[in-house]
């Protein structure tokens, strides 16, 4: 790896989410030389990654303007774990062989990565030992921080959030599509009251694509249908484009 945070590239962990994009946001401010997105395409439910619409990460790298790494769910297998932790420990290793291959890649190696995690102790600790193991930085500006004030700042710099999928007690088939205003925050804070719905979404109550911001040099268009299926739904998008700058 670089000798040093100062040298080489930083990856975006990037799922075209809040979290991952707002990571990836504070990391272009602080003027971190990010090289490279990497998005990981998970194959059903993942306790380590976003998994709805990623496909579209293709088109948001494309706004954004910086080269994107796809890691598809034939690179690896976490099927057959005994628990939760185990499946863990395996959904990380493909991602951290496809940084091991960066660094070869990239002049001057990789320096560092960027997350979206908010309170997850599960992904945030994994990340935080494969940088370790990788000796690179780790940059999580989310970690720990008031959720409504991270989505009173998202909201304030720009971001047009929508919610892709839902499955929480609380949050009916309305919800998709949905974007995510100051209106919705008040009313996700009652549902946090009543059902105990993360505001950020954080435990996958819901899930999110950005399909504008600061970020990013032109919006992401959708056409997309509904699919609901009894307690949980998400958009089924039929059509994606970038929109005028």
């Amino acid at each position: 790896m670089a000798d040093n945070a100062t040298d080489g590239h930083w990856v975006s962990l990037y799922s075209g989410g809040k979290d991952s994009s707002w990571a990836l946001y504070r990391a272009l401010e602080r003027d971190l030389p990010v090289g490279r997105l990497l998005t990981v395409h998970p194959e059903g439910d993942s306790y380590m990654y976003h998994v709805p619409a990623t496909d579209l990460a293709t088109l948001a790298a494309k706004s954004v303007g910086i080269p994107l790494v796809d890691v598809h769910p034939e690179d690896f297998d976490a099927g057959g774990a005994e628990d939760s932790g185990e499946q863990g420990d395996r959904e990380v290793e493909p991602l951290e062989a496809a940084l091991a291959e960066l660094d070869a890649e990239l002049d001057g190696g990789i320096a560092g990565v960027t997350a979206g995690a908010v309170e997850s102790e599960f992904q945030t600790s994994r990340i935080e030992a494969m940088a370790n193991r990788l000796d690179i930085e780790l940059f999580a500006p989310l970690w720990q921080r008031d959720p409504r004030t991270l989505a009173d700042e998202m909201l304030a710099a720009g971001f047009e959030i929508r919610i892709v999928q839902v499955a929480a007690a609380g949050l009916d088939e309305s919800w998709l599509g949905r974007r995510l205003d100051a209106d919705a925050l008040d009313e996700l804070e009652t549902l946090h009251d009543e059902y105990g719905v993360h505001i950020l979404g954080e435990g996958g109550e819901f899930e999110t694509l950005v399909t504008d911001g600061p970020h990013m040099e032109r919006p992401i268009e959708l056409e997309y249908e509904t699919e609901w299926e009894g307690t949980r739904g998400h958009l089924r998008i039929t059509d994606a484009w970038l929109g005028d700058a």
